[in-house]
C-alpha cells in the first residue's frame, strides 16, 4: 500500500488554529494528524480519519476524529508503541525507521 506524506507549519493567530499538519495518505483512506492551540495556550494533536465508502448513491466521506491532550502526550505514545510491539509480535512487519523519525 503506497503513502504519502505531507507536512505544513503555520503561525498561531488565535484559539484552535492548525500550527503543524500532515496529512497521510493510505489507500482509501487519508490520515490527517494536526497540532492545534486549545485558549490556554496550550497544544492538542488531532487525529481524523478521513475513509471513501460506496454506498447504493455512490461515494460517501466518512470521518472519524480522536483528540489527544498535552498532558496526555506521554502516556499516548507509550500506550502505541506498546501496541505496535504487539502488532509484531503477530507478524504484521512494522518499519522500525519510520516509527523512530
Amino acid at each position: 500500500m503506497e503513502s504519502e506524506f505531507l507536512t505544513e507549519k503555520k503561525d498561531v493567530t488565535e484559539y484552535g488554529d492548525t500550527v503543524y499538519a500532515k496529512m497521510v495518505k493510505a489507500g482509501h483512506r487519508t490520515y490527517f494528524i494536526d497540532v492545534k492551540t486549545t485558549r490556554q495556550n496550550d497544544h492538542f494533536i488531532s487525529i481524523t480519519e478521513l475513509r471513501k465508502k460506496i454506498t447504493a448513491d455512490g461515494f460517501v466521506n466518512e470521518r472519524n476524529k480522536v483528540f489527544v491532550y498535552q498532558e496526555d502526550f506521554g502516556k499516548f505514545v507509550s500506550g502505541l508503541r506498546e501496541v505496535l510491539d504487539y502488532v509484531q509480535t503477530l507478524g504484521c512487519p512494522i518499519d522500525e525507521e519510520l516509527i523512530r523519525k
